[in-house]
């Protein structure tokens, strides 16, 4: 069973972390929402508090949906997005946010909204040969605010992901191409995007726009839910 909390009154919100971080990111959101919904915080697999999982996407996303409560909104930042989408076509749920995320993070000939394969694929080998120089790299990634990154890294310190989970959400990340599940998705979708994202660019919204999707954009990196101004 993955670590998982529950906290709060109302409607119920499940939130799903990015790849190496924890649910622990989503402090300040619980506390700012706990009024109003009915809040579960999960750990990956093999992030934070949770065990390993073997597998790929479907594998992780089975043990996910186990702590989904019926008539749930899900919010899924960046890898946490990828799975929200999945998990979203084989479920009912009440609406879908993404944050920060996109159906298909590598670039193709036919979708350039990603990040070429070759960073990817190094990242990869960066990740086996320096996890640690290569994770205070992707965390620099996030923001541009230095105190706030430091926080991150400490947050992934306290709770770091296996080497396992790293290695499997990598493979999820590179692998996966969902576009297609996302535009046949009935459930109400909304997507959140920070127009100084270097990962998940602000121009994706226009496709997200013809996939069905509501679009708010904030001035901000990869994190937008510590946007001060962020709603739900």
């Amino acid at each position: 069973m993955l670590w998982h909390k529950t906290i709060g009154e109302g409607p119920n919100l499940v939130l799903l972390h990015g790849w190496a971080f924890n649910s622990d990111i989503f402090v300040e959101l619980v506390n700012k929402y706990k009024k109003k919904y009915r809040i579960t915080v999960i750990d990956l697999p093999g992030h934070g508090r949770s065990p390993d999982i073997d597998g790929g996407i479907e594998d992780w996303s089975n043990e996910i949906i186990k702590l989904i409560p019926e008539k749930s909104i899900l919010l899924g930042w960046s890898l946490g997005g990828l799975l929200s989408i999945f998990i979203a076509n084989k479920i009912k749920l009440n609406e879908l946010i993404l944050v920060a995320a996109s159906p298909c993070l590598v670039n193709t000939e036919q979708w350039s909204f990603g990040i070429r394969k070759e960073v990817f694929d190094q990242f990869a080998i960066n990740l086996k040969i320096d996890s640690t120089k290569t994770l205070k790299r992707f965390v620099s990634l996030q923001s541009k605010n230095k105190s706030q990154i430091q926080e991150l890294h400490k947050s992934i310190q306290k709770y770091p992901a296996s080497q396992s989970a790293l290695n499997n959400g990598l493979e999820i990340i590179i692998n996966s191409d969902l576009r297609t599940i996302y535009k046949n998705i009935s459930t109400p979708k909304t997507c959140i995007l920070g127009d100084l994202d270097t990962l998940v660019p602000e121009k994706i919204q226009h496709w997200y726009v013809e996939a069905g999707a509501e679009i708010h954009v904030f001035n901000s990196g990869h994190l937008p839910f510590l946007d001060k101004s962020f709603k739900i």
